[in-house]
């Protein structure tokens, strides 16, 4: 083991592959020689020659099976969004790295097969390891490590996917990779619709998160959950929103806080079965919420939202019938999609928003 440093600028020879760590705070994290790929944070690796570092900016190679323009759209849903911006095509978003911040733009090398991401201002990561945190963020936020190629093959022959894939060639299951974000996110979006969930999570964001000024324009962070876990419903009130929820988002941000629930330990379940029974015991937390963080954050691609209001709506569309489809309809609708539920529903989602 040896103390980490910066790396050259350019590819990562893979003669001299690395390993990245994830420590706890305060401590330095390291490279093993001796392991061929990059790791992110949660054990998983990354694929060899996936992207470039370049110092004060990032090149992540991206699948055949991408569409920078599908993602870009997808991620235009909202005009509130308060976490990112986009403008000229282009993503502008700021991301903790511990006690660092680094501001990224996210825009598309159409000749190359890549995305670039640039650093703005001062905030390049001087340590490789940072850099190499943040192109592992943005892989996962695009979902770019997953294969495509088996979904499509079933999608092409479906009644209902075979539509969505043609309209939505190469768009990702855009992710939320922060846990607590996603479980946040969940639980601000039962039973109100979009619109309202993005106005709950700037207002929750705003009030609770940090707040970062680069190259004259402000960005947000979201909030930790040891920013939340101490307050009481009280101080929520501001959020204007039941009081339930306000209790369901403390509750996990304490669970959090505590260590009593992470990332980790719901993915090394290996197990949807075991990670969604994980996540129905918290309080607050029922099926739906449980199978759009397994789709979103942790990249279970049997999670299935099956009672999801948007999903019954998009199936209802592509079927041209006056009324939403019931359970068993569904069930025997998606009786090919093994497997491959959360994309599906991902797709069939977007022919609303």
């Amino acid at each position: 083991m040896r103390d980490s440093k910066p790396m050259p600028s350019g590819t990562i020879p893979a003669q001299d592959p690395i390993f990245l760590k994830k420590l706890p705070p305060g401590q330095t994290a390291h490279y093993n020689g001796d392991i061929a790929q990059e790791q992110d944070t949660y054990g998983r690796f990354l694929p060899q020659d996936s992207w470039e570092d370049l110092q004060h900016s990032l090149k992540l190679h991206v699948p055949k099976e991408f569409s920078f323009t599908e993602n870009v759209h997808y991620l235009q849903r909202s005009p509130n969004e308060c976490l990112y911006h986009i403008q000229h095509d282009a993503i502008y978003r700021a991301l903790s790295l511990d006690s660092e911040t680094a501001v990224i733009e996210v825009s598309e090398l159409p000749q190359e097969r890549a995305i670039l991401v640039r650093f703005l201002g001062d905030t390049a990561p001087t340590e490789w390891s940072k850099r190499a945190e943040v192109a592992i963020y943005v892989r996962d936020w695009f979902d770019l490590n997953t294969d495509l190629v088996p979904f499509y093959a079933m999608a092409q022959n479906d009644p209902l996917l075979s539509r969505a894939l043609h309209s939505f060639y190469g768009l990702r299951n855009m992710g939320i990779p922060d846990l607590f974000e996603a479980l946040c996110w969940g639980i601000l979006g039962q039973q109100i619709n979009l619109t309202y969930a993005y106005t709950l999570k700037r207002r929750f964001v705003e009030a609770f998160g940090r707040r970062v000024e680069c190259e004259g324009e402000i960005y947000w962070l979201f909030p930790r959950p040891e920013d939340i876990a101490h307050l009481n419903v009280q101080d929520l009130e501001g959020l204007r929103m039941t009081v339930k929820k306000c209790e369901y988002l403390i509750g996990v941000a304490q669970l959090m806080a505590e260590g009593e629930l992470t990332k980790k330990q719901l993915l090394d379940t290996n197990s949807l079965v075991e990670a969604e029974k994980q996540l129905v015991s918290i309080r607050g937390i029922g099926p739906w919420t449980a199978n759009y963080v397994l789709m979103r954050c942790l990249r279970m691609p049997a999670a299935f939202p099956i009672d999801d209001v948007g999903l019954h709506n998009a199936i209802k569309h592509l079927l041209g019938s006056e009324k939403k489809p019931t359970k068993k309809e569904i069930l025997a609708l998606s009786a090919a999609w093994a497997n491959w539920e959360s994309y599906a529903t991902f797709y069939l989602w977007r022919f609303l928003y």
